[in-house]
């Protein structure tokens, strides 16, 4: 039996990394979580963080995942602080939807700073070379998605909708965990996923990963 999960994200390349983060993340538990991501919910940002919004978005996945599951809210934290917005956005999507349990993750700055902290096993990938090596601290770097295209050869440049998915398939979890936002974004996915699967009766305990 596999168990659920619904996803709020602000960007179209989010829509399709997200569940794959998810997935991978799911496939490195010991055992394997057996997960359906659903299809994400695109609001952006600047919209979601209205009132009454982010509690709306919160409300409509809860409603998605049937029997039981829970809700991943992944953003951006672009110039403001994740210790101190994300307890917020936790505290307002909680209230909202008491009976999903829910987990909020802010990328500092951009979601492309965790690929610049596993950059060495994006070497090759999407037009990066082969001697690609991470900034000191990632995710201090003011553009991400800038350093990816200054660092792609044959005058490609990065386009989330194409190489943000790709990317999340070839991205080094271990590596990219140096980043501290994709560290608490790993350990909350995981959190989810375990108390959810404990919540499955012992002889449906899932193993392997079910198809998106």
């Amino acid at each position: 039996m596999e168990v659920q999960l619904a996803c709020v994200v602000e960007g179209h390349g989010d829509r399709e990394a997200v569940p794959i983060l998810v997935r991978r993340i799911a496939e490195s538990l010991d055992p394997p979580a057996l997960v359906r991501v659903l299809p994400p919910i695109r609001i952006p940002r600047g919209k979601l963080l209205k009132p009454g919004e982010l509690e709306r978005a919160v409300d409509l996945a809860g409603r998605q995942v049937v029997g039981g599951g829970a809700t991943l809210i992944v953003l951006d934290s672009d110039d403001d602080c994740p210790a101190t917005l994300g307890p917020e956005l936790l505290k307002r999507a909680q209230d909202a939807r008491h009976d999903v349990p829910v987990a909020v993750v802010l990328a500092k700055r951009e979601f492309e700073a965790w690929f610049l902290a596993g950059a060495e096993s994006l070497r090759g990938q999407r037009g990066l070379p082969n001697d690609l090596t991470a900034p000191v601290d990632p995710e201090t770097v003011r553009g991400a998605k800038e350093w990816l295209s200054c660092h792609m050869q044959g005058g490609r440049k990065y386009t989330a909708t194409l190489d943000q998915p790709a990317l999340a398939e070839a991205l080094d979890l271990a590596l990219a965990r140096r980043a501290d936002s994709f560290d608490k974004c790993y350990r909350d996915i995981t959190r989810l996923l375990t108390a959810l699967r404990s919540t499955l009766p012992p002889s449906t305990s899932p193993s392997g990963i079910a198809p998106s």
